[in-house]
């Protein structure tokens, strides 16, 4: 028995040996959720260009540097955005990952407070108000309290701080007692402050700013290319990857459709002029989409593996 029972342990070991450990690898979409950090933070800095900037930890106050990988999802308004659509002081969830050094500084995303709270279908419910300072004191939970997130917490407004109700424009003395509401937030520079710069009293007033979101996306998408890495090439046909932010416009993708395609730069800009092609095939992969395209000529030197590309459909 004794034998017996240390086989299993050793095959038990043996087995979990096996499982690689996954790293963050240029070229491809990798998360390693078993080795990642997610932060509530304030945005301190971002450079577009380099996609780079940094974040106060609310929790420790150390500003933390951070590189955006290229397939990060960036959660904005309660659906994809871009870098430029983050206000620096904007509160937000950062998800970070080791770099060969063992920083942590790789980001796979940022969601802002109204994603999260859309995503988990919480809600601030509304304790105590103070109409003199605007305070608001409220527990976070979700639709019928069944789940507390947790109690005594508080929202802080001031003078620019825009509230929203059916869609419309309404104001603090809207709020009672008793209310959900899910907001927009930002940080003061120290702390976990809660300064809201919107207040979404009703799910329509949030779902507005959700589909106004998702029309600049789907406009940016159109005019700057489905963003992917290039994963082979051979002769004229070239695979790809399109990241998770490309997944509605991929699911209108089908074979056949004439396409451009270009190289990006590091701010995932289309770097040369683009080449035309045939989407050949199109797969679905999870969230993401994988596809082969032939291209009229051969691919140029920058449509090479690993590196970021985009591709627009020819009307």
């Amino acid at each position: 028995m004794r034998c017996l029972i240390a086989f299993l342990i050793l095959a038990s070991c043996g087995s979990a040996a096996d499982v690689p450990t996954k790293k963050i690898t240029p070229g491809q979409v990798i998360l390693p959720t078993d080795r990642m950090k997610r932060i509530w933070g304030e945005l301190v800095s971002l450079d577009l260009k380099t996609r780079t900037g940094v974040f106060r930890d609310e929790g420790t106050e150390t500003l933390m540097p951070f590189t955006v990988l290229p397939y990060a999802e960036l959660l904005h308004h309660a659906t994809f955005g871009d870098l430029q659509d983050f206000r620096i002081g904007e509160r937000a969830i950062f998800r970070l990952h080791e770099n060969e050094k063992g920083q942590w500084v790789w980001l796979t995303y940022i969601q802002d407070e109204m994603n999260f709270l859309y995503g988990h279908k919480e809600f601030f419910w509304v304790e105590k108000i103070d109409p003199a300072t605007g305070r608001i004191e409220f527990t976070q939970a979700n639709a019928d309290k069944s789940f507390v997130r947790q109690k005594g917490l508080t929202l802080e407004t001031d003078a620019v701080t825009r509230y929203w109700k059916a869609g419309q424009a309404a104001k603090c003395a809207d709020i009672q007692v008793g209310d959900r509401l899910q907001t927009q937030t930002h940080g003061v520079g120290k702390g976990r402050t809660r300064m809201c710069r919107h207040v979404f009293l009703d799910d329509a007033s949030l779902l507005k700013f959700q589909k106004e979101q998702k029309l600049v996306h789907e406009k940016r998408m159109a005019e700057e290319g489905l963003p992917g890495y290039v994963d082979s090439h051979a002769d004229k046909a070239i695979q790809m990857t399109l990241f998770q932010e490309s997944r509605e416009a991929g699911q209108r993708l089908k074979a056949g459709q004439k396409v451009r395609v270009a190289a990006a730069g590091v701010d995932r800009k289309a770097a040369v002029e683009s080449q035309t092609g045939t989407l050949t095939a199109i797969k679905a992969a999870g969230n993401l989409f994988k596809l082969t395209v032939t291209l009229d000529a051969l691919p140029n030197a920058e449509l090479t593996p690993l590196a970021v590309a985009r591709l627009w459909l020819i009307p």
